[in-house]
């Protein structure tokens, strides 16, 4: 995954209402109006945030007579997953550190109450 598309889809996924979005249609395609709907922000404002989506290659839109439908492409979201993966060794080792951390302050706690 390149940097831009990398970079591009963070910046879809910052804003809430993009994010409230996206799960939306990981339910399902839904028309622009479902999508609208139950965001407290105008058509125009949600059209706004479909191209930013859109724009980054997370959802894909298409017309159907009226309707104009929305679907999910979660490709992007997958690479920023195996992305983050990279960083799992660093947080295992940073909890085992803790973990024995807070077992070293609890031993010194216990001898620390015996008389």
């Amino acid at each position: 995954m390149s940097n831009d598309t990398l970079s591009a889809t963070f910046q879809a996924v910052s804003d809430p209402t993009r994010r409230t979005i996206l799960a939306r249609l990981a339910q399902g395609e839904a028309t622009v109006q479902e999508l609208a709907e139950p965001l407290p922000i105008s058509q125009p404002a949600v059209s706004k945030h479909l191209k930013v989506l859109e724009r980054a290659g997370l959802i894909e839109r298409r017309r159907e007579a009226q309707r104009r439908w929305c679907r999910l492409q979660a490709k992007p979201l997958r690479e920023v997953a195996i992305w983050a993966t990279e960083f799992q060794r660093y947080w295992d080792e940073s909890f085992e550190r803790l973990d024995s951390l807070l077992e070293a302050e609890k031993a010194r706690s216990r001898d620390d109450k015996r008389p």
